[in-house]
């Protein structure tokens, strides 16, 4: 997978001011009459070569960064349509982003997915339009727990915790797959604190992303917890925000990791912490959490 080398060093503030001065500069001042060039939302496929090692397919992948014979016309929110000032044949590579920590201002391409190319024929007042795929690229790695096996790497803190995670698929539609962890908190049940079990030993230097899928009506704070011979450090990390019960719908977080991980001891190993206090607006609330997936390159 190919990114252009100036990517990492340009701000979404700067992209956007590109798009715009070559959309409305090129297009309607030069141009009064565009090709025009639709894309889609995205489609997350299966690669081959992992072999499933990517879990289920679940994914928020809203944006994109386009470029038209390698040159960047814009990042867009899919799907969208967009006039070009180019016509007859053109390349057209389409970058998949996020939104990172579930923040709208902080737009990325997602590392571990791959570009889609296309080889288009653009006509002056007439409309093409892509339907663009990614996938996971196949140097990708994966420590996933989807609450679909035997062996659930996620434990509930006996110390702490009052509330308990279940396993469940009665009460409400599972995301992916067919199970996910369900917790139902109340004036006795106020308290819910969970770790996973990865002890993973992660890179330093490079990306790292936690991916998680959760419907809640109570906000959930995550923290990456790095341990090593000095014991155990919490770094909280990102809030999964809470939904009104009438607008409560599933929900796809990514989760940026790589500062807190170059922050850690060197010899840390790393696992992830979530953490609920009952609402008090509420007499109950629900979470679900399904598909906790950490993804990095070796």
């Amino acid at each position: 997978m190919e990114f252009p080398t100036f990517l990492p060093r340009m701000d979404f503030k700067n992209f956007v001011f590109v798009g715009l001065v070559l959309l409305l500069q090129g297009c309607v001042k030069n141009n009064p009459d565009p090709s025009w060039l639709y894309i889609d939302k995205w489609s997350l496929v299966a690669n081959p070569e992992l072999s499933g090692a990517e879990g289920e397919l679940s994914h928020s992948l809203t944006e994109a960064w386009v470029y038209v014979n390698d040159q960047c016309v814009g990042v867009f929110e899919l799907p969208v349509k967009i006039p070009l000032v180019k016509s007859g044949n053109v390349d057209i590579k389409v970058y998949p982003g996020v939104r990172v920590n579930g923040i709208a201002a902080t737009k990325k391409i997602y590392p571990f997915c791959s570009v889609y190319s296309a080889n288009l024929t653009l006509t002056q007042n007439q409309t093409v339009s892509i339907s663009p795929l990614t996938k996971y690229v196949s140097n990708s790695q994966f420590i996933i727990e989807d609450f679909e096996g035997a062996n659930v790497m996620l434990e509930n803190d006996p110390n702490t915790s009052m509330a308990n995670f279940v396993l469940d698929n009665t009460d409400l539609q599972p995301f992916n797959g067919n199970t996910y962890a369900k917790v139902d908190l109340n004036s006795t049940d106020s308290i819910w604190v969970a770790y996973t079990t990865f002890g993973s030993y992660l890179p330093r230097g490079k990306e790292v992303y936690l991916e998680i899928d959760y419907y809640t009506t109570n906000r959930v704070v995550t923290s990456l917890l790095a341990i090593s011979p000095s014991g155990l450090k919490k770094n909280p990390n990102i809030q999964l925000n809470k939904s009104t019960p009438e607008t409560v719908k599933w929900k796809k977080m990514y989760i940026e990791l790589r500062e807190l991980i170059g922050a850690s001891e060197a010899s840390a190993y790393f696992d992830h912490g979530f953490e609920a206090w009952k609402e008090s607006s509420l007499p109950n609330t629900e979470i679900r959490i399904d598909n906790i997936k950490v993804v990095y390159m070796p």
